[in-house]
């Protein structure tokens, strides 16, 4: 008998151990962050990690009596074969509920089947082509898309009588969306692009394209490269080939001239107007809120972007289907959910069109001036309601 108990007491005690990460695991919600860490786009896996730590610091980290888990993948970018494999990990080994974050398009394509066939919901941090939310059912894009901020710029060129430009974009496809877009309104406005440059994803050699501009003499040159090394690349090219004195305006996306890197770039941006969905300069008590804490949870970090501030917004989406769904993270209700979803965000009002699942916000016209001794985005104009206009 004496026997007989002690193996049921150890019999209890190895259930209990092994039941013990799977209660916990039934008390947390988890979400997969895809991005680049390191590499060339790493700045933007540690933006978005910083919107998502500023949120968290906020918010708290239990919602609907749940834990929020981050499991953060490295891509080290751009590398969608690696994001896929990422995703797959990420949805059978740690059963994740949430796919999130996607800085590149080419990561963000490459893992909407496995968001289709897992009904896990896909939140888009960044990634920017217009297709990507018809590639999966569970993909919602809290970011933007470049035809969404694209067409602006060409509405205002054309009402400031800037009628004449050249474009020079990143050849992959949200610089091709933005080319698109951009030259679509500006046609329809009676002006024309004169030449069309696309240059490399990857380590683009901006001299000679540069130089082709100059020799164009348009009003001005319409810009997209991926934020970061390449922006600060062009505008030194463009002060040190004069094209400012031969009275070439730069117009861009606000990637240009992105928040994070501007301090950088110092005054050879002083004039440049770009049209975006944030800037750090935005005067709002939500975003001063979201500046406060990014700083104290990213003391080395830098002033915050736009890939921040979309993985800000994209957990406070995470926040509500949880909370409504009581914790239960079911990938259809949490669509239904999503679709729904308005936010009041550091950026002013936001929502998702439930018809393309796909952001409609404000975009802003921006100068780039002193406040201060610093440099900023400084909005001066918007476009209210502002869907992709391809969708």
């Amino acid at each position: 008998m004496k026997m007989k108990k002690l193996v049921k007491i150890a019999t209890l005690a190895a259930f209990t151990l092994a039941a013990t990460p799977a209660a916990w695991a039934l008390d947390t919600i988890k979400v997969g962050v895809i991005a680049a860490f390191s590499g060339p786009f790493a700045d933007y896996g540690k933006q978005m990690e910083g919107g998502i730590k500023a949120y968290m610091a906020q918010y708290g980290d239990t919602v609907a009596g749940k834990k929020i888990q981050i499991i953060v993948k490295d891509t080290t970018g751009p590398a969608p074969e690696v994001a896929k494999r990422l995703a797959q990990e990420l949805v059978v080994r740690d059963k994740v509920d949430f796919l999130a974050g996607f800085g590149l398009t080419p990561e963000a394509l490459a893992v909407a089947p496995i968001a289709q066939q897992a009904k896990k919901p896909m939140i888009i941090m960044n990634a920017a082509t217009s297709v990507i939310t018809t590639k999966s059912d569970y993909v919602a894009r809290f970011s933007m898309t470049l035809p969404q901020i694209s067409a602006p710029m060409a509405t205002w060129a054309v009402k400031n009588k800037i009628k004449k430009v050249v474009t020079l974009v990143a050849d992959y496809g949200p610089g091709i969306d933005a080319e698109t877009a951009f030259k679509n309104e500006l046609v329809k406005g009676g002006g024309t692009v004169t030449e069309a440059i696309r240059v490399p994803l990857r380590n683009p050699e901006f001299a000679p394209f540069i130089q082709r501009i100059k020799d164009a003499k348009p009003d001005a040159v319409f810009i997209f490269v991926p934020a970061g090394e390449q922006s600060i690349a062009f505008m030194k090219g463009y002060r040190e080939r004069g094209l400012a004195e031969a009275g070439i305006k730069v117009i861009a996306t606000g990637d240009l001239t992105d928040d994070h890197v501007l301090p950088a770039m110092g005054d050879a941006t002083l004039g440049v107007i770009t049209t975006f969905h944030y800037s750090a300069a935005h005067k709002s008590p939500e975003n001063a809120a979201f500046l406060k804490s990014f700083a104290a949870t990213n003391p080395d970090g830098g002033r915050p972007n736009f890939m921040a501030v979309a993985a800000y917004d994209g957990m406070a989406a995470i926040y509500e289907v949880t909370r409504k769904l009581n914790g239960k993270i079911d990938g259809d209700k949490a669509m239904e959910i999503l679709k729904t979803i308005k936010l009041n965000s550091p950026r002013g009002l936001i929502a998702i069109d439930p018809a393309t699942r796909d952001i409609v916000q404000t975009v802003y016209v921006r100068k780039v001036e002193k406040v201060g001794n610093e440099v900023y985005n400084v909005e001066f104009d918007q476009f209210a309601n502002q869907k992709d206009p391809g969708k």
